[in-house]
């Protein structure tokens, strides 16, 4: 770190994952709040949601008629892009650049990126499977329990020197065990067909792709960076 600076300054990838989230919000909480278009902006942020965000039915609909359209091959990505709310572009945002800092402090930065968007897509799949699921999917939080899974995956392996490989998951059991209590608490009020209770489906499948990917795409592999690990 640069003594004359009090933080390390965030890796490129961070900027490159969150910019689109920043400045599609900034473009549509300035349309909310009538600064720019028109009347008609206070629609934009429905807009972005129709044709960035996720849709389990219509991957299901792809599947069982085996065509699949550009604009059903590119939301499993872009969801995690456009937010319902302003507060949760807000928590996305800060959340994916202090996991992109830590993250791309041990990964190359196309694996960083190969984490987010697998996370992404495959937490999408995930929540597809769940036969009740209506509700598009929008937000980066598959994406980010992608990279928690990363961020596990380091302290478990630091932890393999130590014996207490078990500590890394206390993080993650706390943050699903909140998902899943509210998730069981939406499926008790309203039944199975409640969307909202599945999503921690997605954030769970999230987590599981980026704590697997990790072995792959760490620096010199994961034997190397247990070498490092020991040489601090």
């Amino acid at each position: 770190m640069d003594q004359n600076t009090p933080l390390n300054p965030l890796p490129a990838i961070a900027w490159v994952l969150a910019l689109p989230m920043i400045a599609l919000e900034i473009v549509i909480s300035a349309g909310e709040n009538g600064l720019v278009g028109g009347p008609g902006a206070i629609g934009w942020r429905s807009e972005a949601i129709q044709m960035l965000a996720f849709s389990p039915e219509y991957l299901r609909q792809m599947l069982v008629l085996g065509q699949f359209p550009a604009d059903g091959l590119w939301r499993p990505f872009t969801h995690v892009f456009v937010n319902s709310d302003l507060t949760g572009a807000l928590f996305s945002v800060v959340i994916l650049l202090a996991l992109a800092k830590f993250t791309g402090e041990v990964f190359r930065w196309w694996a960083v990126a190969v984490i987010f968007l697998a996370s992404a897509a495959l937490g999408a799949v995930a929540y597809t499977a769940v036969p009740w699921t209506q509700a598009a999917l929008t937000g980066g939080w598959p994406a980010n329990y992608g990279l928690i899974g990363a961020f596990t995956w380091v302290q478990w392996m630091r932890g393999r020197l130590t014996g207490t490989q078990t500590h890394a998951f206390r993080l993650i059991g706390f943050l699903l065990g909140v998902r899943v209590a509210f998730g069981v608490v939406a499926l008790v009020a309203g039944g199975l067909d409640q969307s909202e209770g599945w999503i921690w489906v997605a954030d769970a499948a999230g987590f599981a792709v980026g704590f697997a990917l990790s072995f792959v795409v760490v620096k010199g592999g994961w034997q190397a960076l247990l070498s490092r690990i020991r040489q601090r």
